[in-house]
């Protein structure tokens, strides 16, 4: 193992302990770090310079998108200033470089809400049409986990990870751990969203009670976002819908659904778990060709004969 290697090694331990970053995080970061590794090769860390680091920068943007860059330079970014506080290296040669550089606005992909309507109508006809007791529950639980996406916005990854004690029927409200373990709390509005969790908790109770979590899949164990995945696209074949739905589409479809019924953008932030508005005003883009189309098509000027 050489000098470098050891100190990432190091670094990725005090991550995980001190820090106490999530899994996926820690995963994100080693795999960043040991692509610099192999990079760096059997480079001493003092003598990173920021000649090295401008060539690696330069080699990833000619193999990944800019989004994508951007996290692995940040990855680094964080490990050279744990090399700075802890001693380990004198100066940082990140300090010599500037980053910069434009990422494409990518318009986050909404599903029209008669789509929703029709997703969740086909959902609760494979409840009303159930044969078996297997089926019926398979679809009460895939209602209830439709519902609660589209209801509050919910990340598929805090979905999956919601615990039992997280669900509060009773108070109709949500505790949800965000990016950073961050919590936040979300209200369940809605009379049939409330309904459907609650018979989904009341059928599945054994199985919740047993696993720890809110949402199980057919072996009682915690649901994963594959198993969600697979039954969106089940449901979007039922009901003929041409359009690849995914979990975070439901997210986008809540939060611009919101933003085009005037609600405030920071009471949406809030909701969503951004820990910027910058990342929530990315939905007043949608918001806009929205107005467009409003202006385009109801404005009494089209009506004007001059």
């Amino acid at each position: 193992m050489n000098d470098l290697q050891r100190h990432i090694t190091d670094y990725l331990e005090y991550c995980q302990m001190q820090k106490r970053l999530d899994v996926k995080t820690l995963r994100a970061y080693q795999i960043d770090l040991t692509q610099f590794l192999n990079h760096a090769q059997q480079t001493d860390i003092l003598e990173i310079t920021p000649k090295l680091l401008e060539s690696y920068i330069s080699g990833l943007h000619q193999k990944y998108k800019p989004k994508t860059v951007k996290r692995k330079i940040a990855s680094l970014k964080a490990l050279f200033h744990y090399f700075e506080y802890r001693e380990i290296i004198d100066r940082n040669p990140f300090s010599k470089i500037q980053v910069k550089f434009r990422e494409p606005v990518l318009l986050p992909k909404t599903i029209p809400l008669y789509t929703v309507e029709a997703f969740l109508c086909t959902i609760y006809k494979q409840l009303s049409d159930a044969k078996t007791v297997y089926q019926k529950r398979n679809a009460l639980r895939d209602a209830a986990i439709i519902e609660l996406l589209f209801a509050t916005g919910i990340r598929i990854s805090e979905l999956c990870a919601l615990h039992a004690e997280n669900v509060n029927l009773y108070d109709r409200t949500v505790l949800i751990y965000g990016k950073g373990s961050k919590e936040r709390k979300v209200q369940i509005g809605n009379d049939d969203v409330a309904n459907i969790l609650e018979k989904y908790q009341n059928d599945f109770q054994m199985e919740i009670q047993n696993s720890g979590h809110f949402f199980v899949n057919q072996n009682g164990r915690e649901i994963s976002d594959q198993s969600v995945r697979r039954m969106i696209n089940r449901y979007a074949s039922l009901a003929a819908i041409d359009l690849h739905i995914t979990p975070h589409m439901f997210r986008h479809t809540f939060a611009t659904s919101l933003l085009e019924a005037d609600v405030d953008i920071r009471y949406i932030q809030e909701i969503l778990g951004h820990s910027s508005i910058n990342i929530t005003e990315i939905y007043t883009h949608v918001a806009m060709s929205k107005q467009r189309d409003i202006l385009t098509t109801k404005h009494p000027r089209k009506n004007f004969h001059i």
